[in-house]
Formats: C-alpha cells, structure tokens, sequence
C-alpha cells in the first residue's frame, strides 16, 4: 500500500513541474510580448538588467504556480 501511495506522489510532482514549466514559458512569451524590445535578442546581447527581470520573473512564476499547483494536487 505504501509503494501505490509514493508513486501517486512522484505522478503528482512530475505533473507539478510540467505544468509549472508551461506557465513559465507562457509567462515568459507574456513578457516578450508586453516589451517595446525583443527580449531574447537582448539577452543574446547580454543585457545584465533584461536576464535579472527575466529571472526574477522564473522565480516569481515559478514559486507561485508551484506552489498552487502542489496545494491543488495533494
């Protein structure tokens, strides 16, 4: 009963951090498209302030839906 259980719970994060990677890159396209400049360009060029938004934009996104969709699932 308890190995059901455990592989309940690697099915839950697995599909926690899929679903979490998809928000991200849809927050990330969300950003691009909100910008005057093209961001992936700008971080091709390595624009130290556009990756430290970028980033902080991954963290953000990633700790909010992360933790949404893991209350949700269990």
């Amino acid at each position: 009963m308890e190995i059901s259980i455990t592989l309940l719970n690697l099915g839950y994060a697995i599909t926690g951090a899929f679903l979490t990677l998809v928000f991200m890159m849809i927050g990330y396209k969300m950003f691009d498209r909100m910008t005057p400049f093209n961001t992936s360009k700008q971080l091709a060029e390595k624009n130290i302030a556009v990756g430290i938004v970028v980033g902080s934009i991954f963290v953000g996104l990633g700790i909010a839906v992360g933790l949404v969709i893991g209350m949700a699932l269990n």
